[in-house]
């Protein structure tokens, strides 16, 4: 589907949330992403109007519902320099087109590409993108990610795409709504995907640091590795297993690696044998693609995330699982667990050093260099192998 397309970064723009308001609205959303690579890039934009994993116990968004009706207005993509203040570059702005036209209607479940454009960012400067969008009725319309945002991002009512000097926008705050993909067009050794919850996101980390594991993984990697990081907080295996949008994206991988289980266990109260079945069907199904190839599958074992009594004894049964028979299909087993752990007999917890706070075992930058590090050599020993 992407063909000659790679994701440009490592920010997660997978969706777990809906826009639902009493009102027509129009908005416009600026965010600046840091690129892999800088210089004359090609880039396309795709994106699907489907809410991909469930957040919390499901009562505003669930895994694969379909977003609303709604229109593109407007897109822009810029040099946003260095400053992340709202503005960009003056002069540098290229409007997206979306098969020759400035705006789009959006239909409830869409999924959609727009032209090629031809965008310069110096070494050091960031990607701005800026769209507006009108929502066409009141209820649930545009699907979006809600966290502790990565990246920073702004917000202005109105048309205000092509306003570069940005004086209208207010910073965002749980709010990024983006394009499911930012490609540019390079040719790969491999296509990267990595399908997580919040961990993956890199959820708790600092803002514009880029210090979670899987942004450290693809520096390590390079740029002659694709990585497409579609973590999502709150996210569940059985999201995955529904084999609904979410894990259409990831199917777009060579190699698709799988750090689920954390919720699964925690708000999903599922059991271990629901857990590995869940996991076992997202193996399936990956394997199953209609090209007939198949991604290679690196199944993660579930980070420590301090539980306690039966979800404790969940985490220990589908770990032990995964560590010595895993799903039929998995090619090979990380042991994330393993870096992040205390030692036995407490090694269900995380390493308080690795704990974003005090009260909170989402893993912080430090974590992150260390996941990543036993990642990269682990990874080199397999392609040795």
């Amino acid at each position: 589907m992407r063909g000659k397309y790679v994701s440009l970064s490592v920010v997660s723009t997978a969706t777990n949330y809906v826009m639902e308001q009493d009102n027509v609205i129009t908005c416009t959303y600026r965010t600046y992403i840091k690129p892999r690579e800088s210089g004359q890039l090609k880039l396309r934009f795709w994106h699907s109007n489907s809410v991909d994993s469930t957040w919390d116990v499901g009562s505003v968004a669930k895994g694969s519902m379909p977003g609303g009706a709604w229109r593109i207005e407007a897109a822009y993509a810029a040099d946003g320099g260095t400053g992340r203040d709202g503005q960009v570059v003056p002069g540098t702005s290229v409007q997206i087109t979306f098969d020759g036209k400035s705006g789009k209607a959006v239909a409830p479940g869409e999924t959609f590409w727009s032209d090629p454009v031809l965008v310069e960012l110096p070494d050091g400067h960031e990607l701005a993108f800026t769209w507006t969008i009108t929502t066409l009725s009141s209820g649930k319309t545009v699907p979006y990610n809600t966290e502790g945002l990565l990246v920073t991002a702004y917000e202005a009512e109105g048309n205000k795409a092509d306003d570069e000097l940005g004086a209208a926008f207010v910073p965002a705050v749980s709010r990024l709504v983006m394009p499911a993909f930012i490609g540019y067009a390079r040719t790969v050794q491999q296509r990267m995907v990595f399908l997580g919850d919040s961990i993956t996101q890199g959820v708790r980390t600092a803002q514009d640091e880029y210090e979670y594991c899987v942004s450290r993984i693809a520096d390590g990697l390079g740029t002659d590795y694709s990585v497409w990081n579609i973590g999502s907080g709150w996210a569940r295996a059985y999201d995955a297993s529904a084999d609904g949008p979410w894990l259409a994206k990831a199917a777009e991988g060579d190699v698709v690696a799988l750090v689920l289980g954390v919720n699964d266990i925690d708000i999903g109260a599922r059991s271990s044998r629901e857990l590995l079945n869940d996991l076992s069907t997202i193996v399936r199904r990956l394997k199953q693609r209609e090209d007939g190839t198949g991604a290679r599958i690196l199944l993660f074992t579930v980070p420590p995330f301090n539980f306690t009594g039966d979800r404790e004894e969940v985490w220990r049964t589908v770990n032990e699982a995964i560590r010595t028979r895993p799903p039929e299909g998995v090619d090979a087993v990380f042991d994330i667990a393993a870096v992040l752990s205390c030692p036995a007999p407490e090694e269900h917890r995380i390493q308080p050093k690795y704990m974003s706070n005090s009260d909170d075992p989402h893993p912080n930058g430090l974590a992150g260099a260390a996941v990543a590090e036993a990642f990269l050599k682990w990874y080199e020993a397999q392609r040795m192998n």
